[in-house]
This record gives C-alpha cells, structure tokens and sequence, in this order.
C-alpha cells in the first residue's frame, strides 16, 4: 500500500506516472472554513467521487490569483493528510444569484439541491466576508471551480 502523509509526498508519487504536470506545479489546501470537520467531510466528498466543484467569493482572493484550468491541488483532510489530488476543469465567476442546481449538484453537500447550497453558502460566505470587511450579496461574484480527481492514494480508493 501507497503510504501518503503529505502533500509533497502524494505529488511525487503523481509525478511518477505524469512527469508532464511537473512544470505546472500545486497547490495544497483542505476545503471550508478551516475546522477539521468541514474539512474531513468535504475531503471524503471529493475522495468518493461526489464533489466535483467548488465555489468562493471572488472578493476574497484579493491578491491571490485564481484557480486556472489545468491547475492542480492536493486536497487535504481536517488533520492535514493529503487525500487526492484534483485538476481543474474550468473556472466560472457568476453572480450568487445565477448559481445553478448544477453548480449546487457538483458541490456533493447535503442534498445537492440549489435550496441547500444556497442555505450553507450564504451564511459561509457572508461570515467570510465580514471577516475582511465585505458584505455578502445576491449580487456578489462567485469563483466557481469545477475539477476532476487525477490521483487517489491506495489506501485511499475505493474498490
């Protein structure tokens, strides 16, 4: 079994068998607001096939640039573990108000229905938003990230 503890460690074994995605390099991150449980729910999402997508306020990146297609991350769990690594497909910065039931299905969360996204999202986004002096709105533009799972650990995959 693949034994993988570590972002850096999950990308070499990657790299073995698709050298051509060296150039591009990674990023690693874990989803949410930072709790070890959003974490590990939303990372076994992702390890289970059923997130496919991601969504964050435009007006939090500030200097960070954004997610382009053809990027890589490592998806990290709530203890920091490395868990997959994703590729993003595409990149859509939409109002909140036009955030479809596909974007909500991608997502994976709760029902997949545009009425739960929209019940988790808006309180997310706007605690995040007050936390850099923002204010969240239906108007407000959503990076929205649709990506595809390239590499799981072994131990990680399921049979």
């Amino acid at each position: 079994m693949e034994q993988c503890d570590t972002a850096e460690t999950l990308w070499q074994v990657y790299l073995q068998k698709n050298p051509h995605a060296k150039s591009k390099g990674y990023s690693a991150f874990a989803f949410g607001d930072g709790s070890k449980a959003m974490a590990d729910e939303l990372s076994a999402l992702v390890v289970q096939g059923e997130k496919t997508g991601t969504s964050s306020a435009f007006a939090l990146y500030g200097e960070e640039p954004l997610p382009k297609v053809g990027d890589f991350s490592v998806v990290l769990d709530g203890d920091g573990d490395a868990v997959a690594i994703i590729e993003c497909l595409a990149v859509d910065l939409i109002p909140y108000h036009e955030v479809t039931e596909a974007h909500a299905l991608s997502e994976g969360e709760g029902d997949r229905t545009l009425d739960y996204w929209k019940s988790v999202h808006e309180p997310f986004f706007t605690s995040e938003l007050e936390n850099v002096g923002h204010v969240f709105s239906t108007d407000m533009i959503v990076v929205f990230e649709r990506f595809n799972v390239v590499h799981l650990p072994q131990q990680k995959k399921n049979s």
